[in-house]
């Protein structure tokens, strides 16, 4: 609450420094879209679309077992071997499993701005911008 008092403003949902900012701003002053220019090249920074606990067929891509046939039981989607029995007995490191899957932090690099609108403070950004539909992405030039 002190940083907000001194900055002269109400508190705000997110709280976010910028390092190497290089245009002079005091404390309290709006960041706006107006340090952007249309056909700049920029990065979005955002959270991908969480999944939840996934198999192997969707986090990874594995195709599966294959054919349903010569008493292949509920294989289709199975993962297959993960290793050796008494040696290394151990799972080696980044082996390729289920698990969650998305709700990772990520950087698209060198999406284009095509236009920007002033007058509402918005941004079109074309190209994949990460996240879901109302999530806070940051824009980097």
């Amino acid at each position: 609450m002190n940083h907000f008092a001194k900055a002269s403003t109400s508190a705000k949902k997110i709280v976010k420094e910028f390092r190497d900012y290089s245009i002079e701003k005091n404390i309290g002053e709006t960041i706006t879209v107006d340090i952007f220019a249309e056909g700049e090249s920029v990065d979005v920074v955002g959270t991908t679309k969480g999944k939840g606990f996934q198999g192997v067929v969707k986090r990874h891509g594995f195709a599966g077992v294959g054919e349903a046939s010569h008493g292949q039981h509920d294989r289709s989607r199975a993962p297959g071997s993960i290793g050796g029995s008494s040696y290394p007995s151990r799972v080696f490191k980044g082996m390729r499993m289920a698990g969650r899957m998305g709700n990772d932090r990520v950087k698209m690099k060198g999406l284009k701005v095509v236009k920007i609108f002033p007058e509402k403070n918005y941004i079109l950004i074309s190209g994949s911008v990460p996240g879901h539909i109302g999530s806070t992405v940051f824009i980097q030039k």
